[in-house]
């Protein structure tokens, strides 16, 4: 990358990033951009731990949630590479695992691409919610509880074997057991041993005590619904005490900072001095197999623990997000023009993905907001958001974004009506949308004018006051 465009990923990250915390009331993030195998930047943004006043920090621990599981396709492929496995192999053959497919055996290689037909049993949101104080009464306490757990669920198999993709958080934690089951060693063992050791991923553990020891680390919040934040405990538990449990972690259990995941990037990096798999096995993990839903850049694939994104701005992007709620994450690479980033917070609700995605196209010498559309609707969506009133302030609308939506609100003593605002576009570029009354649509429309935005909502017109 030449040193313009640099500057101007800097400019965008150093103008966008501080709104987009104080937009989300996110206490705090990290970022970092790599070029080739070297950082060109990294900083902290906010608060790692409001109650204390320390900042984050490049070297700030976060949970990276199902960034994880790239490291658990990592594992399964030095294992294939060491002969101790195949990719076509299945499952059953190294865990207790039950399921049956009408189309033939479930292989490793289906659960690396969470195309088995198995879909979410919720594992994740049963153990996260206990470690936040919220037990929901299932049994989830070992290995067997959790085979008991997953094997009771042969109705919920769907047909289509290699065909249709389902977002399986079980489905990695069994990988997890194969590659401890196959090294005779807990999961996090191997991973530190042979992964995050080799690439001096030092302070990357998978070992809670180890975070709560380290002085550079997060205070954990939760987004609630109503929008407030508020200090949580970090929800797994310390593996070290139950280590045949290892396994539940491959889910999404890793801690780092972005200094580190840098260096993991770099390692999945073609051109990279520090690949721990051969080329060929990199390649196979960057391999879209199976369609994902398609994004704002066309179609999605999924391949070893990876999103590839076919099409991003005329080349392939590598993927993967994750969250255990109090912690949320998001790393990505190009692998054709060797830059890659990773974005880290101390809670949900950081538009991280579109971040990232806008320092890729300052890096490519592009405008962030006219060619990444979650930009572009962003904005779009602050500039209709507000208070409107009809004429002389007879009656009042107000419209708000929630959750990547728009709604309009009309409340009086003689109504009290929230709807969604649908636009008629993908990109709300023509200010046109639409609200449904029993299953009708009224077309609602945002005008410029000389005096300001109109709003006309049926049979009215507001004027937006503020």
């Amino acid at each position: 990358m030449r040193p313009t465009e640099i500057a101007n990923a800097i400019h965008f990250i150093e103008n966008y990033v501080p709104d987009a915390v104080h937009e989300t009331k996110t206490p705090g993030c990290s970022l970092a951009v790599i070029c080739g195998e070297n950082v060109v930047y990294e900083s902290g943004f906010g608060w790692r731990d409001i109650g204390r006043s320390l900042p984050a920090t490049p070297d700030t621990l976060y949970g990276i949630g199902s960034c994880t599981k790239a490291f658990v396709a990592t594992a399964i492929l030095l294992l294939s590479e060491q002969g101790k496995l195949s990719l076509d192999d299945p499952v059953d053959r190294y865990i207790p695992f039950k399921l049956r497919s009408e189309k033939g055996p479930i292989t490793i290689h289906h659960f690396l691409t969470h195309s088995s037909g198995l879909p979410a049993l919720s594992t994740s949101e049963i153990l996260i919610q206990k470690g936040l104080g919220v037990d929901l009464g299932f049994p989830l306490a070992s290995g067997g509880d959790f085979y008991r757990w997953v094997n009771g669920a042969q109705k919920e198999m769907t047909p289509g074997l290699g065909e249709k993709f389902f977002y399986s958080n079980e489905s990695y934690r069994m990988l997890g057991h194969i590659v401890q089951t196959l090294t005779d060693m807990p999961f996090h063992e191997f991973v530190t041993k042979n992964i995050l050791g080799p690439l001096g991923m030092t302070r990357s553990t998978f070992v809670r005590s180890l975070y709560e020891d380290d002085a550079d680390r997060i205070q954990p919040y939760l987004t609630k619904p109503d929008g407030t934040v508020v200090p949580a405990s970090f929800p797994y538990p310390d593996v070290t005490s139950n280590p045949e449990f290892s396994f539940m972690l491959a889910a999404g259990g890793l801690i780092s900072s972005v200094r580190e995941m840098a260096k993991f990037i770099a390692s999945n990096l073609p051109t990279s001095k520090a690949r721990l798999l051969k080329p060929e096995s990199l390649e196979l993990m960057q391999e879209p197999y199976i369609a994902r839903p398609s994004s704002h850049y066309g179609k999605n694939g999924y391949g070893y623990g990876w999103t590839i994104t076919e099409n991003f701005l005329g080349i392939p992007m590598v993927a993967h997000g994750g969250s255990i709620d109090v912690s949320t994450a998001y790393t990505a690479f190009l692998p054709q023009k060797g830059v890659g980033a990773v974005m880290l917070a101390n809670t949900a609700g950081l538009p991280h993905a579109a971040i990232v995605e806008g320092i890729f196209a300052a890096l490519l010498g592009l405008d962030p907001f006219k060619v990444i559309p979650p930009l572009g609707i962003k904005k779009r969506m602050n500039v209709l958001a507000g208070d409107y009133e009809a004429y002389r302030g007879a009656t009042r609308a107000r419209v708000f974004s929630k959750a990547g939506l728009l709604y309009l609100e009309q409340k009086d003593d003689f109504q009290d009506l929230v709807v969604p605002l649908i636009p008629e576009d993908d990109n709300m570029a023509r200010y046109r949308f639409y609200i449904l009354t029993e299953g009708a649509r009224q077309p609602v429309e945002f005008r410029s004018t000389p005096d300001g935005l109109d709003l006309y909502v049926e049979r009215n017109r507001y004027h937006k006051v503020r």
